[in-house]
């Protein structure tokens, strides 16, 4: 029992590494979408959208079979996420020279309503939970059973750790996305990175899509291999040291 207790608190500890490194460009999507509303706001709509997205994440492990036959899911969050990140840095630039301020109350006018944009995180989140839940689901069932009942399909122990592990890579991105409001509000410059890093997750999504089984275009284990996520986390990394960069020089 010792052992089987080790091995599960050491897939815990993976699974939570797993959703710490999801969490971290997903946040920034979220930032980006409630950056718009007023302060006060923001935090309510990151802590209603993720929590919606944490109920939604418990309904999904009962039904993670059937889901992953949707392929269709991930395409539409990858088409909205290129459609938001095209459309933002080209009014970005469109509106480059004018005030500030006078930026902010067009963007805040323009924007979504409150409940919109808390409508908008969860979507968002349920585009970017199938993937992450398909790798817990493939390290969770390598553990041995735990316990005589089963849930949705799953061994009742394993189920467990992967609740676990979701719950706490929720709560990491609701406080990553809070951090990234802040960023963005301290530096307004580093909004068209912020926006080149959404486009970015879009295209992860856009890999995902391409690899799914019943689309068929890139091999299954490519959004998984080395070479991609290296890639993606090199590009990422990149545009987030540039848009750096370049707002503390601005701010200078």
């Amino acid at each position: 029992m010792e052992a089987i207790i080790l091995q599960y608190g050491w897939v815990l500890i993976v699974l939570v590494v797993l959703e710490g490194l999801l969490a971290a460009d997903n946040a920034v999507v979220m930032a980006v979408m409630v950056k718009h509303l007023p302060i006060d706001q923001q935090k309510k709509a990151l802590f209603y959208g993720l929590f919606g997205a944490l109920i939604f994440r418990f309904s999904a492990l009962f039904i993670i079979t059937i889901l992953v036959n949707y392929w269709q899911i991930q395409a539409i969050g990858a088409a909205y996420l290129l459609f938001m990140s095209a459309k933002n840095i080209y009014d970005l630039r469109k509106h480059k020279n004018e005030p500030e301020e006078e930026h902010k109350e067009k963007t805040a006018k323009k924007g979504s309503s409150f409940w919109m944009t808390v409508i908008k995180v969860e979507l968002a989140d349920i585009a970017f939970a199938i993937d992450s839940m398909l790798a817990a689901v493939a390290i969770a069932v390598t553990l041995p059973h735990l316990g005589n009942f089963d849930i949705g399909g799953i061994n009742g122990g394993q189920f467990t750790v992967m609740l676990i592990g979701g719950f706490i890579g929720v709560i990491m991105m609701r406080f990553a996305a809070q951090w990234f409001v802040k960023v963005l509000n301290d530096y307004p410059s580093l909004e068209t990175a912020a926006f080149l890093i959404v486009g970015w997750v879009g295209v992860k999504l856009v890999v995902l899509t391409l690899a799914h089984e019943k689309v068929g275009m890139l091999p299954a284990e490519f959004p998984h291999s080395t070479a991609w996520e290296l890639t993606f986390w090199c590009v990422l990394l990149a545009i987030a040291l540039g848009g750096y960069l370049v707002g503390v020089r601005n701010k200078k």
